[in-house]
């Protein structure tokens, strides 16, 4: 027996319900249904931020708030002037969830728990009479007579207007593809570098907090923020940052390139300046006693190991050894070998090809009805609730045209 809804979310997910959510806001009449092919819910949300849910980031002007996308970026400049970090943070605040902003921009539920978000969500879908059906997969996506035939395992539904909110499904994509939707082929990002080197072998656990990374590929990536040695390589936000930067170019070389870390964050003739203070005022100490610029000690006793002045007082310093040491605060070169999965957080960069989407509505240009919002589509940021704000603020432009399509 056939279903028919006004509108019919797939995808379960924060982009899918902020959109049925919105919908029903603007529109209580509408009739509409979450068709979710797991057994839960917004599953994304639960694990963001370590279980806190990063919500959004604290970055209230549209074009600053661009420059953190490394796919979307343009596309994004206008719909972020509709609905930004300001306004999720509003929405939340009237939903009974108060937000907090911290030091580094990033915001959270003053609970520090994603429990609230999803109470929240799921308390607005029972209150505005919106179904959420589990375990109800989509196999067949048609367009006949003006309407949206959906079939499931759970048997038909239709709908004038569908929203694809499902993510980095492959599935979908694949179903999306065959359709006729132009797809960019999908690669991770937001990933942690694979690393075995001498350097980093028995200091798991010890951050840098602002460290400085250049990754070589063939559109070489800058970037800065706290390191984090671990287990397997190097973490932290300035790894993620790259990450997300640079995925295609380290997917396509298989994840093997160099990396070159400066631990300090600082130029070169900073350090040499350094070191010529340290040899004026403190000459006779030894350069292991003075760590400086946040590099704990023994990182810092080990760079000293490999410049090979273990021992020495500042002003023993030769002009080689000055050199040496300065290469190795500054320009340390590590082998990437592999990528390892953030947590259990993962972003995807590719999806729906954004020049077939129309960012005044979020709707397709080649199927009418047929809208897209959050991680579908081929927008992916840095970490830091950049890629939730992403999911709202295409979820809010859907939602802006959905409920009131004649």
């Amino acid at each position: 027996m056939q279903q028919d809804f006004d509108l019919i979310v797939i995808g379960g997910g924060a982009a899918g319900f902020f959109t049925a959510i919105r919908c029903a806001e603007k529109n209580p009449a509408m009739r509409i249904a979450i068709l979710e092919k797991s057994d839960k819910v917004l599953s994304k949300v639960r694990i963001s931020g370590g279980g806190r849910c990063n919500v959004t980031h604290a970055c209230f002007d549209p074009t600053e708030m661009v420059t953190h996308y490394p796919r979307g970026q343009k596309e994004l400049l206008g719909p972020f002037h509709t609905f930004l970090g300001g306004d999720m943070m509003g929405w939340l605040e009237d939903h009974g969830v108060p937000t907090k902003i911290e030091a580094d921009g990033r915001v959270f539920p003053v609970s520090d728990s994603s429990q609230s978000i999803i109470d929240c969500f799921e308390q607005c879908t029972r209150n505005m009479g919106i179904r959420v059906l589990l375990q109800c997969g989509v196999q067949q996506l048609q367009y006949r007579n003006n309407t949206w035939e959906i079939t499931t395992g759970k048997g038909l539904f239709s709908a004038r207007q569908v929203m694809i909110a499902t993510g980095s499904s492959p599935a979908m994509w694949k179903l999306l593809e065959d359709m006729g939707c132009a797809i960019v082929p999908p690669v991770p990002s937001l990933f942690t570098f694979n690393i075995q080197h001498h350097l980093l072998q028995d200091l798991q656990g010890i951050a840098v907090p602002a460290a400085a990374i250049l990754a070589i590929l063939p559109n070489e990536v800058c970037t800065e923020g706290p390191l984090l040695i671990t287990h397997w390589g190097l973490s932290g936000p300035a790894v993620l940052k790259a990450s997300a930067i640079g995925a295609i170019d380290m997917h396509a070389c298989s994840y093997r390139f160099k990396v070159t870390v400066n631990w300090t964050g600082r130029d070169p003739t900073e350090i040499h300046a350094y070191i010529d203070e340290q040899r004026r005022i403190q000459g006779g100490k030894k350069v292991s006693a003075s760590p400086a610029w946040g590099v704990p000690k023994r990182l810092w006793e080990r760079l000293i190991v490999l410049a090979r002045i273990e021992g020495k007082n500042w002003s023993d310093l030769s002009t080689a050894d000055r050199e040496r040491w300065v290469g190795w605060l500054t320009a340390s070169q590590l082998p990437v070998n592999g990528k390892s999965t953030f947590k259990e957080e993962f972003v995807t960069a590719g999806g729906i090809d954004l020049r077939d989407i129309r960012f005044t509505t979020m709707e397709h240009k080649h199927f009418p009805g047929l809208y897209f919002s959050g991680e579908v589509l081929n927008i992916d940021a840095i970490t830091g609730g950049f890629n939730f704000q992403a999911a709202w603020t295409t979820a809010e432009v859907a939602a802006n045209a959905i409920a009131f399509a004649p």
